[in-house]
């Protein structure tokens, strides 16, 4: 029998588990499918915007892998410091496999990045996704104008959650509180802002046009920006959705404008250089928050980056959210190389001091940085399970855990398994019928493990 732990069930994790069962080189597989939340399948429960239904149906497929009887779920286990380390795990298993995704944002590196007001893209999508990690409801809503600093889907997706009537979320999960402070919002105009020019923009098709299929908001996009952009004026060499990203941009621009209550502004050419504080008022009160972004305007330099023109506009702002990139985060006990945000390996092999390391493995966003689309997971996975059966007969002549949950419960973990899962389950279900709603997400632990504990 092959024991196999997979840290981390979001779509690199569970695709992982899939290979493994899939296979047949090692006909007997265990699979412990590990995560430090009570909950399953990672981003897709906590990245993925509320209104878009079709990637959260997702789930259903990863649930198919989860259920498997040769798959056990184990949530609220916390694998580093504090936690099980690393080394524990290589003792109660011949293999584990690290999914653990890109846990933090990337900087402006800016002045004024820290002031009130200004967040990362990744701590506003938690809130209103539930997350229970998420911050309370600290986000300044009550001015008009927001900034939303990258033109990727994240980007997109804040942007248009921002835009949306309250009314218009009543049919998602989003917590009831985040959706009442949405609905109390005085935002009405929100800047999504890139540096470089829109053949060059990271968001999807898809995504950019769901901007322009919001009841309440008009996008508007300014036609001489667009036109500084040398592939603006001929796309035809451009990759598939970049051409179709500049066709839509040149409909809205070309489009008179509309008059709704908000409005999405489209910009490009545009690099933050600081943000501006508020005057008066205390280091951490509202007065010493963010007021506004300055931008430097930059100008394509002919291979494919931009440099500064030496001229400024300043875009008023009190909420500030910064989209430009997720990365890796060091897990105590696991080699990380600082520099790409990743753990060393060799196709999916942790390296440790340069050489393979037995029984450690690495997958997801966590091996090959943040790049690719979910779909893209499942060859990573399948390529670090190669590695991994390549090894399987060195693994299984290693004595391991018989009963590898019974010493976690010995290093100090409370596992939630799936049928705990399935109990905050049906207590969101509850909470949406409570609430004249669908499906309601439980936002915060102390309520999540006490659905999961609740007997039957």
């Amino acid at each position: 029998m092959l024991r196999v732990a997979v840290v981390g069930s979001g779509p690199s994790g569970v695709y992982t588990a899939q290979a493994l069962l899939r296979q047949s080189l090692v006909p007997d597989v265990v699979v412990h499918v590990l995560d430090r939340l009570p909950c399953p399948f990672g981003l897709v429960r906590y990245g993925v915007a509320p209104d878009h239904e079709k990637i959260k149906s997702l789930q259903g497929n990863l649930r198919t892998v989860l259920e498997d009887p040769r798959v056990t779920f184990l949530g609220h286990v916390r694998v580093g410091s504090p936690g099980v380390a690393p080394r524990q795990l290589h003792e109660l298993y011949h293999a584990v496999v690290y999914c653990v995704g890109a846990a933090t944002d990337r900087r402006l590196g800016v002045p004024g990045e820290e002031l009130p007001g200004s967040w990362s893209a990744t701590d506003f999508v938690s809130w209103y996704s539930a997350h229970p990690d998420a911050a309370a409801d600290q986000f300044p809503l009550a001015a008009p104008s927001a900034v939303v600093i990258g033109v990727g889907n994240v980007a997109v997706d804040v942007a248009r959650v921002l835009a949306r009537d309250a009314a218009e979320l009543r049919d998602t999960d989003v917590p009831d509180a985040a959706r009442a402070a949405l609905g109390r919002s005085r935002v009405r105009d929100v800047h999504m802002i890139g540096r470089r020019g829109p053949s060059q923009a990271k968001f999807t098709t898809k995504e950019l046009r769901e901007l322009g299929a919001l009841p309440g908001a008009a996008v508007r996009v300014r036609a001489d920006e667009l036109a500084r952009d040398p592939a603006f004026v001929d796309p035809s060499g451009l990759p598939a959705v970049a051409r179709r990203n500049v066709e839509v941009l040149r409909g809205w621009a070309q489009q008179p404008p509309v008059d709704r209550p908000r409005r999405i502004h489209l910009r490009f050419f545009l690099r933050p250089v600081a943000l501006l504080a508020q005057h008066g008022g205390a280091p951490g009160e509202v007065g010493s928050g963010v007021r506004a972004v300055r931008f430097e305007r930059t100008a394509p330099d002919g291979q494919g980056r931009v440099v500064g023109t030496g001229t400024y506009e300043d875009i008023d702002a009190r909420l500030v959210l910064r989209s430009v990139g997720y990365r890796g985060v060091p897990l105590p006990g696991l080699p990380f190389d600082p520099a790409l945000g990743t753990v060393p390996h060799r196709a999916g092999r942790v390296l440790r001091a340069g050489a393979p390391s037995l029984g450690e493995y690495v997958a997801g966003w966590i091996k090959r940085g943040p790049t690719g689309v979910i779909g893209t997971n499942r060859s990573c996975a399948k390529e670090t399970v190669d590695a991994l059966l390549a090894d399987a007969a060195e693994l299984t002549s290693r004595t391991v855990a018989a009963d590898p949950v019974a010493a976690l419960r010995r290093l100090g973990q409370e596992p939630v398994e799936w049928p705990g899962w399935l109990r905050i389950e049906a207590a969101e279900a509850d909470l949406g019928r409570r609430l004249g709603r669908t499906n309601v997400k439980i936002p915060d632990w102390e309520g999540l493990l006490s659905a999961a504990r609740t007997a039957p």
